[in-house]
């Protein structure tokens, strides 16, 4: 179940940050691991997935989207997405290189530590603070990542094929 979206823009303010998805089941609260209630869910703020996920595509239409797995935030979401205007930090090369995997997606946990001496997701996971890791991994590769595109050569990995349907 989608129960909250977080953007956050290049300087990794939240300001673009969304609110919480009201639940078609009333009986639905989140999982211990993130902190979220019925309280969250079922606020005045909480959107219907409809108008979230509408909302939503209007905001990143047209932006490159950085971020983890992003295929999976995509197909939870309904919403297709550019493929050369994603930067998923789960399927950069570079990052699965340096960490001998070059054949199967690192979590964002393990990248952030391995990478950056960086601690995310222990305790409630926060996907502020996850989105901010991934911007912060792609800030770090920012020109070697973008001059590969403009010299033609992808330096990602394709997402797993049953998730084509999340590109344009």
């Amino acid at each position: 179940m989608l129960a909250r979206v977080v953007l956050v823009d290049f300087r990794a303010s939240t300001s673009s940050t969304l609110s919480f998805v009201r639940p078609w089941k009333s009986s639905i609260i989140g999982p211990p691991t993130t902190g979220i209630g019925s309280r969250h869910l079922f606020s005045k703020d909480a959107m219907p997935f409809s108008v979230l996920q509408q909302h939503l595509a209007d905001k990143i239409r047209g932006k490159v989207l950085v971020g983890h797995s992003l295929w999976h935030d995509l197909s939870v979401l309904g919403i297709p997405h550019q493929a050369v205007r994603t930067r998923d930090v789960a399927l950069y090369q570079p990052f699965r290189l340096s960490l001998r995997s070059p054949h199967q997606v690192v979590g964002l946990q393990t990248l952030a530590w391995s990478l950056m001496r960086r601690r995310c997701q222990e305790g409630l996971i926060d996907p502020s603070e996850n989105a901010r890791a991934a911007l912060d991994l792609y800030r770090s590769h920012l020109k070697e990542w973008e001059n590969a595109i403009a010299s033609g050569n992808w330096p990602c990995s394709l997402p797993p094929s049953t998730f084509s349907r999340c590109y344009t």
